[in-house]
């Protein structure tokens, strides 16, 4: 089981060095300890999740996200472990949208089409820790600004990511941008998830998931949705009640379920964004005990079931991750919406404020 980076570090934020960039930018670090002696790491490289340590129902202590020990397993890997993603989460059809007449073109990073915002996405930028703060609640804020044409998008956006780590077991996350033309904006979290610790032998697909949503977004092969709204109903991909995840994860007589080799969807959980963080899913390790709600305010999420971990990427406790070891809970707006008319719409403009909040809410099942 993986053991609490700095089990010795008292309730609020502290902040080190993780290492420097290869141009010798110095890269923070800054962990958040609650009363409880639960912890969460954030590095200033991609806004990053890297550590999130949560006890179990005996009080046993996990780091439950996927990530690296150092620096060097970020800058050779892009699995967007625990990264800030963005302008635009997801995929862009061909890595082209139509902005207000005018055609824009995102550099295509995941066969065809643009992922998470382009090859140089905020994933890769290093972020300015901007505050930090240990009362009333452990936070820290950090800041980016995407200049006018960064990977093809229209606008300079200024972003801001914060993190806060409350006493009852919640990893606040709040995104904004603002920006001077207008532009697009989709911003999620991309953490993974092993609520029976980073490395554990089990992996994640013993985990039982529920997500409230009618329907799903089908795909073609290049995962991009076909602009259907299907429902789940008889299908592998109804979560209405909690399954567990490999119990149908490869049910390759769904061609949805054979195209992605797995999970890899977008979930309606309603048609449009709230005003307050709603429940968009929740995940539960029986062994443990361990169990996360995901709250947010965006309508869709993304479920992915760790596919395509093939060891090449080395985890906290030097074990090579692979197929399944970890699972991603992504709310969002859905993906290709600038191409997609009828799924909404990302479009930020000037004077206005893109606003994401997602809520992780850590507990113990019953």
């Amino acid at each position: 089981m993986t053991q609490p980076p700095a089990p010795d570090l008292a309730p609020g934020a502290h902040r080190r060095l993780f290492g420097h960039l290869p141009d010798g930018r110095a890269v923070a670090a800054v962990t958040l300890v609650n009363a409880r002696g639960m912890s969460a790491t954030i590095l200033a490289y991609g806004a990053t999740l890297q550590s999130l340590v949560v006890p179990d129902r005996e009080g046993a202590l996990a780091d439950v996200t996927l990530g690296h020990a150092g620096l060097g397993g970020y800058l050779a890997n892009a699995a967007f472990f625990g990264s800030s993603v963005g302008r635009v989460a997801n995929r862009i059809a061909g890595g082209r949208f139509v902005l207000d007449g005018a055609e824009y073109r995102v550099p295509c990073n995941n066969g065809a089409h643009a992922l998470h915002g382009g090859p140089q996405g905020f994933d890769r930028m290093l972020w300015e820790v901007a505050e930090i703060a240990a009362a009333p609640l452990p936070r820290v804020v950090m800041t980016h600004v995407s200049p006018d044409g960064d990977q093809g998008f229209p606008g300079e956006l200024r972003v801001t990511a914060s993190y806060g780590l409350g006493d009852d077991g919640t990893l606040a996350i709040d995104y904004t941008a603002t920006t001077d033309a207008p532009t697009i904006v989709n911003m999620t979290n991309h953490a993974y998830w092993n609520l029976a610790g980073e490395g554990a032998a089990s992996g994640a697909m013993d985990h039982e998931l529920m997500i409230p949503a009618e329907t799903f977004l089908p795909t073609d092969a290049g995962a991009i949705p076909t602009g259907a709204f299907a429902p789940v109903s008889g299908t592998p991909f109804d979560f209405r009640r909690p399954r567990v995840i490999g119990a149908r994860v490869d049910d390759t007589a769904h061609p949805q379920i054979a195209i992605g080799r797995g999970y890899d969807h977008n979930w309606v959980v309603a048609r449009g964004r709230s005003a307050a963080p709603r429940l968009v899913a929740r995940l539960v390790h029986p062994a443990s005990g361990r169990s996360l709600a995901v709250h947010s305010t965006e309508p869709g999420v993304q479920f992915y079931s760790g596919n395509f971990l093939d060891g090449t990427a080395t985890g906290k406790t030097g074990k090579p991750y692979r197929r399944g070891d970890g699972v991603a809970l992504e709310p969002q707006m859905f993906p290709d919406t600038p191409n997609r008319p009828a799924f909404g719409a990302i479009r930020l403009a000037p004077g206005e404020t893109y606003r994401h909040a997602i809520r992780f809410i850590f507990g113990v099942a019953d």
